[in-house]
């Protein structure tokens, strides 16, 4: 089915404004895959905040045209999938863990920060931790030190006898 100007024009306004928000723009040959597949792919995707659209590669091109994804423009050939996320590793993530279960879909490169990736690239995107693990882990980081001074201060005091009932002691006002 073929789409009159109109439309087209809307089809590439809409990818222009996604790409606009988008960090990760991730491409894959999807040629062989069951439309349950594809349907389940969709909805993972969309559930991590992914956007997946099959494009004709002239509108793909036209509407990444003066955006950071315009690096690969001549990439753009073939049956494509094209990933767009706001976050930097979701669509790499989303694309890279289908394609180790469905050996149809294949990565074929992206682009993150106007720079290019190939498959390799994505891949290694893809195994990035997502933003919620690195904060877990960056907070992790600092609560560490905190609470091994708070271990150590509670021994000492233990060892010097006090234990915890000094601190009872202090809180409860005296009645004079």
């Amino acid at each position: 089915m073929s789409l009159n100007r109109s439309e087209k024009e809307a089809v590439v306004s809409d990818v222009t404004s996604l790409a606009a928000k988008a960090q990760t723009l991730v491409m894959a040959e999807y040629r062989g895959i069951t439309v349950a597949d594809m349907t389940r792919l969709r909805n993972d995707a969309r559930s991590k905040g992914v956007t997946l659209s099959v494009l004709k590669n002239t509108l793909a091109r036209r509407a990444v045209a003066g955006s950071a994804f315009e690096v690969v423009g001549d990439q753009m050939t073939g049956p494509l999938i094209y990933g767009f996320s706001e976050d930097a590793v979701a669509a790499a993530k989303v694309v890279a863990d289908f394609a180790k279960t469905n050996d149809k879909l294949v990565i074929r490169g992206g682009a993150f920060g106007g720079k290019a990736l190939d498959v390799e690239g994505v891949k290694q995107l893809a195994n990035i931790p997502s933003k919620e693990v690195l904060l877990a882990q960056l907070l992790g980081l600092m609560q560490s030190p905190i609470s091994r001074t708070a271990r150590v201060l509670a021994a000492l005091a233990e060892k010097r006898g006090g234990g915890e009932a000094p601190a009872e002691a202090a809180a409860e006002p005296q009645a004079a």
